[in-house]
Formats: structure tokens, sequence, C-alpha cells
């Protein structure tokens, strides 16, 4: 008997001991993140090249201050003066030939800056905003001032206006009074005899100006809105984009706990399929005083009609000319020759055209055709940017492209029309910039891993690359001005960025000049995810992240975790921007879990197919990669198939719907937090990239939104939503939950955060959230 009760005492106390538990909490996770440390952000050097700038908190504000490291004293972070912060040379700016002055804009007011003697002068105050100061002489400094080009000459201290661009039209200038309000005006210069003087001198004024100024020639931008000036390299050249103002159905989010106690109604974005206006390029010759707009009909294939029509062959389609965007003017230091970018307002396609500068016609060199959507790094997206310039040599140009299915960095040669791949591989190169002598890039790529970002430098021309980076994880790199250290912001998979500073040389060691970690973070041993990859249902083989719990404490259940952003990447080496999920995961694991994080479909940093592998099917590829991940925790890890959830916010939220309804033999549970739930509601940039619009491609909404499948939910759903949510409307989950009323389901419930947008910003928020996801699990899957 007693032997008995021994081995039975033995029994609960190896039962007791495998009972999982954590040092860390929902609580402790989720709550200000201050309680981490304090990490460098936003970092840039001084001119001289011998200070870093960056923003810091260690004295835990509610938020960050400037912060600064001299090169002579690297050990020592000092706070930056309110003093140093407002006499602080912008960042922004143009720099002479020799680098060794320059020009930049602060409080509408232009600054020179004396590099080498660290002097910066006042050159204009005119009580205007001044705006893209550039060098156009050693004694001449051209600048934008309400809408005009203006000429600065220091040594005769004059300014000329170059352009007359003016709002309303030339009607408005001549238009006759009402009879009424002439005989007013009448009236009142026949009583006051100093007003009619004074008038008719203002007029006579005005006629003898008129006379004086050789410009003959106005540009009235009637109804349009002028922005985005380009000064060309010797000021005789200014392009400029116009656009007209439209008046879009804006929705209305309520937020009923303003602090005036009444419901406030928020004025937030359109939905879906309210196109930007018409934007129009615009190209004024100083010496010909006159105007061209840009025609654009001539783009190859401006007129083409995309293949997913042919879905459609009920409808007549019209072949008609296609709106587009336009980048910045680049031009060429001698002014020969002007580059830009354009894209279709559907995204179809991107052009780089030589821009005469005689008359304003387009020759096409380069055209990048998607049947889903032009995009990747350096390429630029439905709001422009994307790398483009010339070479020093004036004849080759720069850019980015897909062609291959990666962004890679090409060279055209405008004389022979010659295209010329610099980087190649399965990889992607991001931020190329070109050295100050113009003989050499600086980027950064993905080629040692997808999971990686190393920092290098290659010839103008291409050959071999020289990798400046060595540390595993994602390198940020932030040249000095002189090119000589790099600044580099680092982290790894479970250490938040530190600032180091390093030669610019491959075999230089980088010395690290911050150490934020609190005691009480540090106190816990993070574990380190391992990344791994399986294979899909189509050959497909993605990327994720994977936390193993001890053996001893396995519940044999699993938790999916499902990325926001759609176009992101989470399964790296790097600190993630999801890092309360991460600590969330650590958690989880204590307990038990094993969790899977997934580089779905659409992710970031894999490729253009990998991109675009939700075209006009979200839901799909990017629903069948959790599919498939949750089968290889089942075939690989011993996980039970009836013990599997998921959970995600934003697009994460929108998988977690589809899965709840459209998988619910795989999952189990779900939480669906600040979930889309009908695509036809979100924005425009973003959703007709992947599903065109709803009134011309309707069936890609109707297989992509979750609230088409509601039928389908067997599991336990939460559903956790901001009210006032400007991104992905309240009104989203408020349709849903109705649906799901309606259809008559009970396994679901909804959380409402009546102070929260898209992003929380309060720990108690996160705290209630993540209490009910975990609560989800322990009451599902958990048991």
């Amino acid at each position: 008997m007693a032997l008995q009760l021994r081995f039975l005492f033995l029994a609960l106390f190896i039962s007791a001991s495998a009972v999982s538990q954590s040092d860390l909490s929902v609580k402790k996770i989720m709550q200000d993140p201050n309680w981490m440390g304090t990490f460098p952000s936003s970092v840039e050097w001084n001119e001289q090249s011998n200070t870093i700038y960056f923003d810091y908190n260690p004295e835990q504000n509610v938020s960050d201050s400037l912060y600064k490291i001299r090169l002579s004293t690297p050990s020592k972070i000092e706070k930056v003066s309110l003093e140093e912060q407002k006499s602080k040379v912008s960042l922004y700016g143009d720099y002479n030939d020799k680098r060794t002055q320059k020009l930049f804009v602060k409080y509408g007011d232009l600054y020179l800056h004396d590099i080498k003697k660290n002097k910066t002068d006042l050159v204009l105050d005119l009580g205007e905003s001044i705006q893209s100061p550039k060098f156009i002489s050693g004694s001449e400094y051209a600048f934008i001032s309400n809408n005009n080009l203006y000429i600065y000459n220091v040594k005769q201290g004059q300014i000329q206006k170059k352009t007359n661009i003016e709002s309303g039209s030339a009607n408005d200038k001549t238009s006759k009074k009402s009879e009424k309000n002439q005989w007013v005006e009448d009236e009142n210069l026949s009583l006051l005899e100093e007003v009619r003087v004074q008038k008719e001198n203002s007029e006579m004024r005005d006629q003898n100006r008129k006379l004086l100024d050789d410009k003959s020639f106005t540009f009235y931008l009637d109804k349009q809105r002028a922005f985005s000036f380009d000064i060309s390299e010797t000021g005789n050249f200014l392009t400029f984009q116009t656009y007209q103002p439209d008046s879009p159905e804006n929705t209305m989010v309520p937020n009923y706990v303003d602090a005036s106690g009444y419901t406030e109604p928020l004025n937030t974005r359109s939905k879906v399929g309210d196109q930007d206006s018409q934007r129009d390029l615009y190209l004024y010759h100083i010496q010909k005083d006159t105007v061209f707009k840009i025609d654009t009909s001539s783009l190859p294939g401006i007129t083409d009609l995309p293949k997913y029509t042919e879905d459609y062959p009920d409808r007549e389609w019209e072949e008609k000319q296609r709106s587009v965007t336009f980048s910045d003017v680049k031009f060429s230091s001698n002014d020969q020759n002007a580059v830009l970018s354009m894209r279709a307002q559907d995204n179809k396609d991107r052009w780089i055209s030589l821009l005469n500068l005689n008359d304003g016609n387009l020759e096409v060199l380069d055209r990048q055709h998607d049947e889903a959507w032009i995009a990747g790094p350096g390429i630029g997206s439905y709001y422009g940017g994307g790398s483009l310039g010339w070479l020093a040599d004036d004849k080759h140009i720069y850019y980015q492209s897909e062609a291959t299915g990666y962004s890679h960095l090409y060279l055209h040669n405008i004389e022979n029309d010659n295209q010329t791949q610099l980087t190649n591989g399965d990889f992607e190169v991001f931020s190329p910039q070109l050295s100050n002598d113009k003989k050499h890039w600086f980027f950064t790529s993905s080629e040692v891993h997808p999971g990686e970002r190393h920092f290098y430098k290659m010839p103008v021309m291409g050959g071999t690359k020289t990798k400046l980076t060595s540390m595993e994880g994602k390198n940020s790199v932030v040249l000095s001005p002189d090119e000589k250290q790099m600044a580099i912001l680092y982290s790894n998979s479970n250490s938040p960025e530190e600032l180091f500073l390093k030669k610019t040389k491959a075999n230089a060691t980088p010395k690290q000049l911050t150490d934020g970690q609190s005691e009480a973070f540090q106190a816990y041993d993070w574990r380190t995810p391992e990344l791994i990859q399986f294979e899909a249902e189509d050959g497909a083989t993605p990327y994720a992240r994977l936390y193993k719990p001890e053996e001893s404490i396995d519940k044999n259940a699993a938790v999916i975790f499902v990325h926001g952003a759609g176009y992101l990447q989470n399964a790296h080496k790097w600190w993630s921007s999801y890092f309360r999920e991460y600590m969330f995961h650590n958690l989880l694991t204590d307990l038990g879990y094993t969790v899977l994080d997934v580089d779905y479909r659409g992710s970031a940093g894999y490729g253009r197919d990998w991109r675009t592998g939700i075209y006009r099917h979200m839901g799909g590829k990017d629903l069948s990669d959790q599919v498939d991940g949750a089968k290889y925790l089942v075939e690989n890890h011993g996980i039970d198939a009836d013990k599997i959830g998921l959970y995600g916010g934003s697009y994460g939220g929108f998988i977690t719907l589809m899965a709840m309804f459209n998988e619910p033999d795989t999952f189990a549970a779900g939480a669906a937090l600040r979930s889309v739930t009908d695509w036809a509601h979100y924005n425009h940039g973003y959703t007709s990239n992947i599903l065109n619009e709803p009134h011309l491609d309707p069936e890609a909404y109707r297989k992509s939104s979750p609230i088409y499948f509601a039928e389908g939910l067997e599991g336990d759903l939460l559903i956790a939503h901001g009210v006032v949510d400007t991104n992905v409307h309240f009104q989203d989950v408020v349709r849903l939950s109705q649906r799901l009323i309606e259809l008559e389901k009970e396994d679901w419930e909804m959380a409402l955060y009546p102070i929260e947008g898209h992003g929380f910003t309060q720990p108690s928020s996160w705290t209630d959230e993540y209490s009910r996801i975990l609560k989800l699990f322990e009451n599902t899957i958990g048991k």
C-alpha cells in the first residue's frame, strides 16, 4: 500500500512539474513598449561627417527626442538642445558640384551652408514659402515660390521671375463686372477722388509693367492645381504637374467617445473605384517662353485592354487611352535631355521615356508590362517614386525593373538604345545610390538570403560587388556624407535595433554605439525562431518562422500567425515590426503551443511571382499556404489536426476570416483583428492593384471577400476591431456581424475598442485584445 502511494505521489509530482508556465504574461508583453528599453531610429549625419543624429528616448518620455554621438567621443550619447535643433541643417537640399555647399529650406526660408566652415547663412526671407532650391551656377540659385520659378543672382542681389503660372483663367482676369457692381464702383469713384486717383495710378503702373516685361506668355491653371516642380540643371526648363481637385464620396467614421461628449463624424477615405483625378505634365521652356503639355497618347499599349476583360465576354469594352501618373523629371547635367517614368493608373504598365526639351515629345526607352500590377522595390507605386536618374556621362540612365522576376538595377544608353542589367539573380535590390564621384553604386540587397539585408558597393558600369556588412540580420546603412563611415541600424531575430559604426570597408569591425535593452527585457531568454521552408500544394516553398515548445509541455496544438499588410515580410532574421506578436509567440510556446508564422503568397521579399500570386483572388494561394503550413505541422511536428488555430490583424484578420469560413476542417479557432470583410469597401490605391475595380471585375471581389463565405463558419471565432479605425472601417465588421446573425451562427463573439483606430495605441486595449485571443485558444485547441 505504501509503495502504491509512493508511486502515486511520484506520478502526481511528475504531472505537476510538466504543467506549462511562463515568466511572461499578456499584461507584461502589452504594456508601454518603453519597458523593453530605448532603441534608436531615424538616423542621419551632419554635413561634416563627424556626428550622428538619431531619435532616442532614454528618459522614457511620451515621445522620442533628438540625440547625437560625436565620432570624437563615440561612447557619449548627448541630447541635442532645442537651439541646436533649430539651427541644424536640413537633411534635404541641393549640393554644389564640389559638395562644399548646400542649399536648403527651413521654415520656408532659403539657407546656404558652408560644409568646410560649418557655417550657415540666411539667403532669402521672402515672407512667402520657398521650395525646391537648386544651384544653377556658382552665383545663381533657383527656387520655386507661389508656383513659379525664380532665379536669385547672389552677386547682383537680384531676383528674376522666370515663369508666369497663375491660378484661374485668362477670362477671369478680363471678366466684366455685373451691371450692378459696375454701378457701385463708378458711384464710389465719383464720390471719393483720392480713391479714384489711386486706381488710375495703379492701372497706369500695370500698363507700364506690361510694356517693360518681356514675358508675353502667361500659363493659367484654370481650375487645376500645380504640384511637383522640377527645375533643370541650368534653370532653362521647368516641369510641373497639375490635377483638378475632385470630390470623391468619402465615408464617415463616427467617433462615439469624442472629448466633446458628442458623437463626432471623422471624414475618411473613399472606397475602391474612386479614381484619382487626371494628372497632366507640362514643360515650361524658359527661352521660348511657352509651355508644352506632354502628350501620352503615343505610349505603346496605352489603349490596351487588360487581360481580365476576357472573362466578361458579354460586356462591351472600349479601347481608350488610359490615364497615367508621372514621376519627377530628371534632367541631364547639361540640360540636353530629360527622363521620366510614367505608369498607367490601372498599374498594368510602366514606361521609362526621354522627354524632348524642345517640343515636349516622348521617346519610350523601356516598357514594363504586368497583367497583374507593376510594383517591387525601386519601381515605385501608384503614387510615384522609384529609382531613376543619370550617370555622370549624361548618356546613361538608370532604373529598376522586374523584367527577370526580381527587382534589379539597369542602365540604358540613350545614344544606342542599349540596355544593360547590372545585377542579376533570385534576389532583390533596394535603394541604389551613386557615390559622390559617380564611379560606384551603393545599395542594399537580399542576395545572401531572403531573410537578410546587406549593404554593397559596385562599380558604376557593373562588375564585382563588395559586401560591406557582415552581421547576420538586417543592416540598415546610412552613409556619412564623405562616404568614409557607415551608421548601421542593426537587429536580429530576438534583439531590437541598435546603432553601430563601421568604416566603409568590407574587413572593418563594426562598433556598437547604443545598448538600450532594459534589465526587465533581458531577464527573459527570448527565442530565436527557426527559419524553415515547407512545400505548398503547388510546389512552392514558403518561408516561415517556427517556435517549438519543450517536449515535456507540448500540447500537440498549434497557432498560425498571419502577418498583415499583404505585401510585407515577417519570416526573416531581423527584429520584427510585429514585436508584440513575437513576444506573444514566446508566451504561447512557454504554454506548450507550436507557433508558425508564414510568409504566404503576396508577401514581400521574394520577387514578382510571389508578390502577384494573389492577383484577382485574395484568399486563394495566400490562404492555401496557411492550410499547407498546418499540414506540415501535423506531418512533421506531431500536431493534432483537430487542435490548430490562427490569428492575425488587418490583412491577417482577413485571411483568418477566410480560413474560418472556407477551411473549417483545418482550423478549429481563429481571432480576426481589424479585418477587411469586403474588399469593395476598402481603399483604391491598394485594392485596385490586386482586384482591379469592383464594377469592372466583380468576380474577383466576390471570390476574395469573406462576407460572401460566412455560412461556412463552424469553429470558434473572435472578431476584434477599433471603432474609430479610419483604415479598415468599423463598418466592415458591423456588416459581417449582421450577416452572421442572419445565418444564425452562434460560436462567434466580437470585442470592440471605442477609442482605438487601426493601430492600437493604449496598453489596456492591447492587453484586453490579446487576453481574449489567449483565452480563445486555451478554451478550444489548448484543452
